[in-house]
């Protein structure tokens, strides 16, 4: 593989290097096993070169993995690698960053998402979200919001159609507090109540007045095998979006998120409380 790793190639490598630090390898060794040079086992663990599925089976097995799942789903990431997803088409106008964002939500088995200061991007309208682009800090051409809104809704729909379980910590001001009209706020408070109907989708707001984690940026927390284990954080900040895959980076966001979960409404009570400032909004 040619060029810099692709966010799937160094995830493979990154779950490989976990297996073979845990069994208490070193690259040599694991060199041997799969009668090679070292230097190909450091660049299958970079990402740089995408692991055979022979390689892969052979080092499992020299790991001590056995589990047909995991094996499964690494030869199939090692296949789609350098696959090319529905957001490649608009991969020239979109950030590095942000591409590898949406290529983990598309691969992932379920997430975790902490949002402080807007609603998720997976649970906004389009009118919410074209009011977002307008009231950054950052100036975006007409035609580039256009794009992003566009792209926004398509991600919308592939987590949809995919049933990907997904889990929003909403913290109580975005829902109380207008972003932009009257009658974008109300089509965007009955969206985050039907989101909420949906079998795959949790919505729980975290109350004002627990706000010890609420300067958190916002920050998502996926995973991507049979179990509910995150493998891969994305923060949100000004410039972009920074993308975590090292355990110890992940691991506090893991965290973070247990507790703003336990601090947070259940879902009953976010349904009513949604449901209240949406009679507020109109009125009554």
């Amino acid at each position: 593989m040619a060029g810099q790793p692709t966010v799937r190639s160094r995830r493979l490598g990154a779950t490989l290097k976990k297996y073979r630090l845990a069994a208490k390898l070193d690259q040599p060794q694991v060199a041997e096993v799969i009668a090679n040079h070292q230097a190909r086992v450091s660049r299958i663990e970079s990402g740089h070169v995408i692991a055979r599925p022979i390689e892969i089976r052979v080092m499992l097995a020299a790991y001590g993995v056995d589990d047909p799942e995991v094996c499964g789903r690494l030869e199939k990431l090692a296949k789609e690698a350098n696959r090319r997803g529905w957001w490649h088409e608009y991969a020239e106008h979109l950030r590095p960053d942000y591409v590898d964002h949406i290529t983990l939500e598309a691969d992932a088995t379920y997430f975790q998402s902490w949002h402080p200061t807007l609603v998720a991007g997976l649970l906004q309208t389009a009118s919410y979200a074209e009011a977002v682009m307008r009231s950054g800090p950052l100036e975006i051409a007409p035609e580039q919001a256009d794009l992003l809104v566009r792209v926004r809704m398509r991600r919308q729909a592939t987590v949809a159609e995919g049933g990907t379980p997904c889990e929003f910590v909403i913290w109580e001001p975005v829902v109380v507090h207008p972003l932009s009209s009257t009658e974008v706020h109300r089509e965007q408070l009955s969206a985050l109540l039907d989101a909420g109907q949906r079998e795959n989708v949790t919505v729980r707001i975290l109350p004002f007045g627990a706000a010890v984690l609420a300067g958190t940026s916002s920050f998502t927390s996926l995973g991507f095998g049979s179990e509910p284990i995150p493998e891969a954080v994305t923060v949100e900040h000004l410039g972009g979006t920074l993308v975590l895959e090292e355990p110890d980076d992940v691991a506090p966001y893991s965290h973070a998120f247990d507790l703003l979960r336990s601090a947070a409404m259940t879902p009953d009570e976010s349904a009513r409380f949604i449901r209240n400032a949406l009679r507020s909004v109109d009125g009554n």
